[in-house]
């Protein structure tokens, strides 16, 4: 997979200072002394591929939009939310997917290759970790380049699902405004309402992309192996995520009991910041490749 080689862009990425001389050494030392690195990323180590977060100050969504997420429950519940959902996916899915890995992404892919890092888990669903080369990677939240049926379980590419939704709406035709975190476009209610949405080809039953959703839960088998791995780890770097989502959060209270040392890098605070043993306000793309 390629990797831009140009700068970052810098869009949906918070204005922050340059590393501070004092932090990289810091990194450094908590890096140097850990065996068994347990890495997790957010939407904050995406942002400078040029994927949007949503609770950046000034630049994520939640700042410059009224635009929420898709809710579980309407998804399952609603066929006009389906609909509305997939007509906005399938016009962001060429933009999104076409999306790259940053430095910070290649850095972590390098320190699995030199056993450094022991396992990584993301919450973001954009498959930039697996596009970089990790292989010692959980997808807490799923991907969404995978898409599931509700009923029987059979699995597609999401770029196979792109062809099959071509070939229902040839005709049909929507500009994108900015796109989300989840591939997720603007577009009107009127815009929508002719699309045609396809069934599973096995079974008929509903579509839905291999994401957890918001209001929905991450499997409890999901959990249980994140936390084995974060058991055989001895030490926790949270790279681009302010963990205010508990289903990563969890991870860090439980690495606090264990007594781990927690490092963060993030720009903006945390619900880590009053317990993290080093806390650094700088762009993962900008301060992680400084680390040997």
């Amino acid at each position: 997979h390629s990797v831009s080689r140009a700068s970052p862009n810098l869009t949906f990425v918070p204005a922050c200072l340059p590393p501070d001389p004092m932090e990289v050494e810091e990194l450094q030392h908590f890096v140097s002394n850990s065996k068994r690195l347990f890495v997790m990323t957010g939407a904050g180590i995406s942002t400078e591929s040029g994927i949007p977060d949503y609770r950046s100050e000034g630049v994520g969504l939640y700042a410059r939009t009224d635009r929420r997420p898709v809710q579980h429950a309407e998804f399952i519940r609603s066929a006009s939310a389906r609909q509305r959902y997939w007509a906005r996916n399938f016009v962001g899915w060429p933009q999104f997917s076409s999306h790259q890995p940053n430095k910070a992404h290649l850095v972590l892919r390098d320190w699995e290759k030199l056993g450094k890092l022991h396992w990584l888990v993301t919450q973001n669903v954009d498959a930039l970790h697996t596009k970089a080369g990790s292989r010692r990677i959980t997808e807490l939240h799923g991907c969404t380049h995978r898409v599931f049926c509700l009923a029987c379980g059979d699995q597609i590419l999401r770029s196979e699902l792109q062809e099959h939704f071509e070939a229902l709406n040839p005709t049909w035709k929507a500009e994108a405004f900015g796109v989300a975190p989840d591939g997720d476009v603007f577009l009107t209610d009127e815009q929508v309402h002719n699309f045609q949405v396809p069934a599973c080809h096995k079974c008929g039953g509903i579509l839905k992309p291999d994401v957890t959703f918001f209001g929905d839960t991450v499997s409890p088998e999901k959990v249980s192996f994140v936390h084995q791995r974060l058991a055989e780890s001895d030490s926790m770097l949270v790279a681009g995520s302010s963990m205010q989502v508990y289903s990563g959060y969890r991870f860090a209270l439980a690495a606090r009991e264990k007594k781990l040392p927690i490092a963060v890098l993030n720009i903006g605070p945390t619900r880590l910041d009053h317990f993290a043993s080093l806390k650094l306000n700088s762009r993962c793309g900008e301060l992680l490749p400084l680390i040997v």
